[in-house]
């Protein structure tokens, strides 16, 4: 069974930074590509960045420039880094990995969720 699991998470002043880790429990080079969703409160769950296997990034707008995802393929991990956090930026973070296979459907897995709370 896949497993992923975040951690990293806590509360940081606006400004501040974070680094959050996402630790799968096979090797990530498996994953099409693996990224970062985040739900606030009354919100729906959207995506903050990803990374394929290739290496190709994609990011919401409103975390270009200031958050960075990149994977250690070695510790099998992948990690969001966080900088100039601002208040919105709070949410729980969930870490998402994607299979894919020719012909059929594609998997996802889901961490349990971290938390980040940017305040002052």
């Amino acid at each position: 069974q896949v497993q992923l699991v975040e951690s990293g998470g806590g509360l940081v002043q606006p400004g501040g930074s974070l680094r959050l880790s996402c630790a799968a429990s096979v090797t990530i080079v498996s994953f099409y590509a693996m990224g970062w969703y985040r739900q606030a409160p009354g919100k729906q769950r959207e995506l903050v960045a990803a990374i394929t296997s290739g290496g190709s990034t994609n990011y919401a707008d409103s975390v270009k420039g200031r958050f960075t995802i990149s994977r250690d393929n070695a510790k099998n991990t992948v990690y969001l880094q966080m900088n100039s956090l601002k208040p919105e930026d709070t949410a729980v973070y969930y870490c998402n990995a994607e299979r894919r296979w020719i012909a059929i459907p594609s998997v996802n897995y889901w961490g349990q969720g971290t938390q980040v709370t940017v305040s002052s």
